[in-house]
């Protein structure tokens, strides 16, 4: 009897044994069990680009895929309208004011590869907090948060420093100036102020040359002459440093190693696309966070062979589209290696489309932001509104739509909490969790207030009252768009804040988003009863807020952007112009690994 009853408390446990594998492998993801990620983050997106928020001619079939087996978040929010910042506050969960990653001046994003500011160490990222569970963890593709400190090798800033096990990508950014024969983003950037300044100088040159013929002035000539040599000698130097802008700055990077010097267009998204594959296989069996930060539609746009004049959109549609490839064949990947069960797939864009992207031949290189006005480097809608596409497959219910304000931000709290990590006690995390809202344990964000910088100003405030369907915002300065009626400043290129650039609203100019998502209409007290009402919250919510935002280091102070010689990453001399690697780079594996009969015949 006694081996009997040993038997089947042997059988009992065999049985509870295998019920629990048979669990784990088919009830989806419990609340105890960790999952993968893979966050996809593209680059100037327009939300409009997208057929998944209603773009129907642009073919983006993989990742309108997630919406179908997902969620969409509709009222998805930059926390920066500009790359440098909003790669910051997804990363930190945290404004980027709070981590001296917002500029006081025109520029807002690090422009040299050579320039000292950066995210600071002390700053934690979710990717630090995840690599201390266990997980590996990668960045493919731009980094555009800061590279050295002191030496041209201390990579202080590096993505190593923030979590990463493995880079392959961009320190800095893909610009115009990359692209051989590319045209220059400075002068786009500066063209207006190029053009006054020659303007002034001519007129103050004929004016003296009048005054002096007039006898009305005596005219120092070999004083003037001195002054001008210098200015001239001087704009060469510039000319020249800006002719070796590509060599200087446009760098791959394998880890802490330049592989490639300028780095070449050619089958770039195959490899970076080949890479980001390799990681899922090597780290398969345990888990991983992969951080797929895209190139795409950044300009200088490009697109490989296989895409080149096939989409309806120039070479912008092909650059889409091709991107849309690369999210294919890694979510692919995910289901050949059997982890798309055990996988959260996130994704965003940075920042809405650049509208007054034009090339020098006319053909729009900025995206389309749909029904919302503005675009990157503003806080009008078009500039801040973003993809936010989630899926985990038996945990995220597919094709669920949640239409309340949400951040950018809120991925480190997510990420952080699902991995079983411990949240920073030590800081102010302005992300939420967004899990019981996307599992609809909650009806609203816990955002209530969002705050909106335009680079370290406050500009803008949305206002989303506890349980109510109202989102209220007003813009406490916008930007002077240029030509008057455009949606962009085409006269610097990107819109500014400060100064003459802007203009101040006192009272601020209100909005409801609910009913009037293109802002076009802003509200009175006669059109509007709790005008004021609502203003006055609003202002208080400000005055909270800015109380808790301490200063930080500036990073991105002219200081710290400027080129320094001594801070160059190079992976030959100076003297050779900083120059390695093969021009055309490699391709991509063709053994079924990545897919080479993309674009579809169809849309």
């Amino acid at each position: 009897m006694r081996e009997a009853a040993a038997g089947r408390s042997n059988m009992n446990i065999l049985v509870v044994f295998f019920l629990l594998q048979w669990a784990k492998a088919n009830l989806g993801q419990s609340a105890n069990l960790r999952p993968n990620y893979v966050l996809f983050v593209a680059d100037d997106l327009g939300i409009g680009d997208l057929g998944c928020y209603g773009n129907t001619t642009l073919r983006t079939p993989h990742i309108d895929s997630l919406a179908e087996d997902g969620v969409l978040l509709t009222h998805h929010v930059a926390a920066a309208s500009l790359c440098t910042p909003s790669r910051a506050a997804i990363l930190t969960g945290r404004y980027p004011v709070r981590s001296g990653m917002t500029s006081f001046h025109r520029i807002g994003v690090f422009i040299f590869a050579a320039g000292s500011g950066g995210l600071p160490t002390n700053e934690t990222t979710f990717v630090k907090l995840l690599k201390e569970q266990g997980y590996s963890t990668a960045l493919i593709g731009k980094w555009h948060l800061g590279l050295n400190c002191e030496t041209s090798d201390d990579h202080c800033h590096h993505p190593a420093r923030h979590g990463f096990d493995y880079f392959y990508g961009l320190p800095l950014t893909n610009l115009r100036n990359c692209k051989p024969n590319g045209s220059n983003v400075f002068i786009m950037g500066s063209q207006h102020v190029i053009h006054t300044t020659l303007q002034l100088v001519t007129l103050a040159l004929f004016t003296l040359l009048l005054l002096d013929y007039l006898a009305l002035l005596r005219v120092p000539w070999r004083t003037l002459g001195s002054v001008f040599l210098a200015a001239a000698l001087l704009l060469v130097v510039l000319v020249l440093f800006l002719s070796q802008f590509r060599n200087l700055n446009c760098i791959l990077m394998q880890d802490e190693k330049i592989i490639q010097q300028p780095f070449s267009f050619d089958n770039l998204t195959q490899r970076m696309t080949s890479e980001a594959i390799s990681f899922l296989e090597r780290n398969s069996d345990h888990p991983f966070l992969l951080f797929m930060s895209y190139i795409h539609v950044h300009t200088a746009l490009y697109a490989s062979q296989e895409f080149l004049g096939k989409s309806k959109h120039g070479l912008y549609g092909d650059s889409v589209e091709e991107m849309d490839w690369s999210v294919g064949q890694i979510l692919s990947s995910l289901e050949r290696l059997k982890l798309s069960k055990q996988t959260l797939v996130y994704f965003t864009s940075d920042q809405g489309a650049h509208v007054e992207e034009i090339s020098d031949s006319g053909e729009m290189h900025g995206g389309w932001n749909g029904i919302y006005r503005g675009g990157k480097s503003t806080n009008w809608e078009g500039g801040i509104r973003v993809p936010g596409l989630l899926r985990w497959p038996g945990v995220l219910t597919a094709g669920k739509r949640v239409h309340g304000p949400t951040s950018n931000m809120d991925l480190f709290p997510t990420i952080v909490n699902l991995a079983q990590a411990k949240m920073p006690s030590n800081r102010i995390i302005d992300g939420r969790d967004l899990m019981p809202l996307l599992r609809a344990e909650v009806e609203q964000s816990e955002h209530e207030f969002l705050f909106h910088y335009c680079n370290s100003y406050l500009s803008a405030v949305r206002w989303h009252p506890r349980n109510s369907s109202a989102v209220w915002k007003v813009h406490f300065f916008t930007p002077n768009f240029n030509p008057e009626g455009a949606q962009g400043c085409f006269d610097t290129y990107v819109c500014q804040c400060y100064g003459r650039y802007i203009s101040y609203h006192d009272p601020p100019l209100l909005y409801d988003l609910l009913s009037d998502p293109s802002e076009t209409a802003p509200l009175t007290p006669t059109s509007e009863p709790r005008y004021h009402q609502i203003l006055a919250v609003m202002s208080t919510a400000v005055e909270d807020h800015q109380k808790g935002v301490t200063p930080a280091p500036n990073q991105l102070s002219l200081a710290n952007i400027l080129w320094k010689p001594w801070l160059q990453p190079c992976c030959s001399t100076l003297w050779e112009h900083c120059h390695c690697g093969k021009e055309g780079g490699k391709s991509a594996p063709q053994d079924g690994t990545v897919d080479s009969d993309y674009p579809p015949t169809e849309a």
